[in-house]
């Protein structure tokens, strides 16, 4: 079997989109949270290359991937939009993904805009209020909003610091495997962090998923919450309320919100695990 290791820019509508990949077998996706791109998951890719042929990228604004007009807003649609091209470029046949947070969101739309592009899809915390009954969608739409404001006016701090209270990271007990060098917060990681706040914020509040075709998708959605989240906080809820409109389990991963990042060799033990079952 051939080992893949490469890097690449892909002209899509609107952007140029940065992307490795690395590995052999089946495609596998993973589309990160916050402002990570192809570079934050490298440990989790570390520990999946030898069964996977694992693609990460940038999401359009973030780091490598250019917006041809950086003013212009950007969609979960387009985000969805870019994962179907890129996966076109590299397969024929439908890949597997791995969504975390916001990957998740956008794996949705992939799966209801671009049906046959994606056979399986992990969906960790989704950040997705429109899952949401009509009360707890809006508290959760101006919660978002007001991390919005807070960034304007306090800066990335003090908003980071509501986003970890949103989803139920706690910064004083950062619980991860033994080995793990953290990335540091670079310049880059500030303006990719002002991206996802300020723009992809807005996406999510203005999302236009369609739950019934979610519903009715053909793909398996494998539901998924970390096992340190508490189960109060919305990104969980999201989960099993997926769980509960798909009629299928809600599955427990290493780490909290972000145990792709922080619990890499169990994480993706788990994952294996759910793929193949």
């Amino acid at each position: 079997m051939m080992i893949t290791d490469t890097s690449g820019l892909l002209r899509v509508p609107g952007a140029t989109l940065y992307y490795e990949v690395r590995g052999a077998g089946p495609i596998l996706l993973i589309s990160q949270s916050g402002e990570g791109g192809a570079g934050r998951s490298t440990d989790l890719v570390d520990q999946l290359a030898g069964d996977y042929t694992v693609v990460t990228y940038d999401r359009r604004g973030l780091s490598r991937s250019t917006l041809d007009d950086p003013a212009k807003a950007v969609t979960l649609a387009q985000h969805a939009d870019d994962v179907h091209r890129l996966l076109a470029e590299l397969t024929d046949e439908p890949a597997l993904m791995l969504g975390c947070s916001i990957g998740a969101s956008i794996g949705f739309h992939v799966l209801t805009r671009h049906p046959g592009r994606i056979g399986t899809l992990v969906a960790h915390e989704p950040v997705s209020p429109r899952l949401l009954p009509g009360d707890q969608r809006a508290r959760h739409e101006r919660e978002l909003e007001e991390i919005q404001r807070v960034h304007r006016t306090d800066g990335l701090p003090a908003a980071l610091a509501m986003i970890a209270d949103a989803l139920g990271i706690d910064p004083a007990d950062p619980d991860a495997e033994p080995g793990l060098t953290p990335q540091p917060m670079t310049p880059q990681r500030v303006r990719d962090f002002g991206f996802f706040i300020e723009h992809e914020f807005t996406a999510v509040v203005r999302d236009t998923l369609d739950i019934a075709a979610l519903r009715d998708a053909p793909a398996r959605i494998i539901p998924a919450v970390g096992r340190a989240t508490p189960h109060t906080v919305f990104d969980r809820t999201c989960a099993a309320v997926l769980a509960e409109l798909r009629g299928t389990e809600l599955r427990e991963f290493p780490g909290g919100h972000n145990g792709n990042t922080s619990h890499p060799r169990a994480y993706a033990t788990a994952l294996r695990a759910a793929l193949a079952n």
